[in-house]
């Protein structure tokens, strides 16, 4: 595995390096950071075990795949700073919302391998969900040892990038969806009397197991719900009473609010 660079190293960034050390993807001396101030400085150092620096451009100096781990509205100028100081062969990997591939081009001026991704939160506790799409210029071998990185901190999932922009609403966005919903099982067990923290563990724990239910049966969602709904029963009840209320629907509509909202981040970035 090449060297691996992060400029901006803020929780997702940690995420991410964490779940490669951990998986043993790449070594502490492969990886290397940078921050802005001296205090995060060290403490990501003493945390992760990994070097890091104030200066953007010793990681560009260094980087095989150099991720951009800053906020969308300081790209620009993080490229602009470091676009001198690139290696020849470096993939750039981005992980923010609405910035294309071509607009990391413009901003650096030359041709270069660019990543578009959008892990997830979860990616925290190695459960992450991680969309990618590459460029013309990606070879097959950049691709490969992407993913593995990735890979090591939950799944991916190759994309166009003409769809990155209906990403956040389906997985990177969608964990603050489920939180809520947990949040309302949870208060409902409140109501019925069972205490709060055990309301909390069973509902996530419901949450997770039903989602693994779908990733490893491969079996359809909707016969995984029939399978719960005895004829006559309690459960066909509550979900005859989650449609009267438009539960779905109201899911449709929220995450195509977000895709909107992220086709027009990447309109005003491009």
């Amino acid at each position: 595995m090449k060297n691996i660079g992060f400029i901006g190293c803020g929780k997702m960034g940690q995420a991410m390096i964490e779940g490669m050390l951990g998986s043993e993807t790449v070594q502490r001396d492969q990886i290397i950071f940078s921050t802005s101030r001296s205090e995060t400085l060290a403490a990501i150092e003493k945390k992760l075990e990994v070097k890091g620096t104030l200066n953007n451009k010793d990681v560009a100096r260094f980087a095989d795949f150099l991720f951009l781990a800053v906020k969308p509205n300081l790209h620009s100028q993080v490229i602009k700073e470091i676009k001198d100081d690139i290696k020849e062969d470096v993939v750039i990997v981005t992980i923010a919302a609405g910035i294309t591939a071509q607009a990391v081009e413009q901003d650096f001026g030359i041709p270069v391998k660019v990543v578009r991704t959008m892990p997830n939160t979860p990616s925290l506790v190695r459960e992450g969900m991680t969309a990618v799409s590459v460029n013309s210029a990606v070879s097959r071998e950049d691709l490969q040892e992407i993913l593995t990185l990735l890979n090591s901190f939950g799944k991916t999932e190759l994309v166009g990038e003409e769809l990155m922009a209906a990403v956040p609403a389906i997985s990177g966005s969608s964990p603050a969806y489920v939180y809520m919903f947990i949040e309302a099982l949870a208060d409902g067990g409140v109501r019925d009397g069972i205490p709060r923290d055990k309301a909390y563990k069973m509902a996530a724990q419901a949450v997770l197991g039903a989602a693994k239910m779908v990733l490893e049966t491969g079996t359809h969602p909707g016969e995984l719900k029939d399978a719960v709904c005895t004829p006559g029963g309690s459960t066909i009840e509550a979900v005859a009473e989650l449609e009267a209320n438009q539960f779905r629907s109201a899911v449709l509509q929220a995450m195509k609010a977000c895709t909107n909202k992220n086709k027009m981040l990447s309109k005003k970035d491009s």
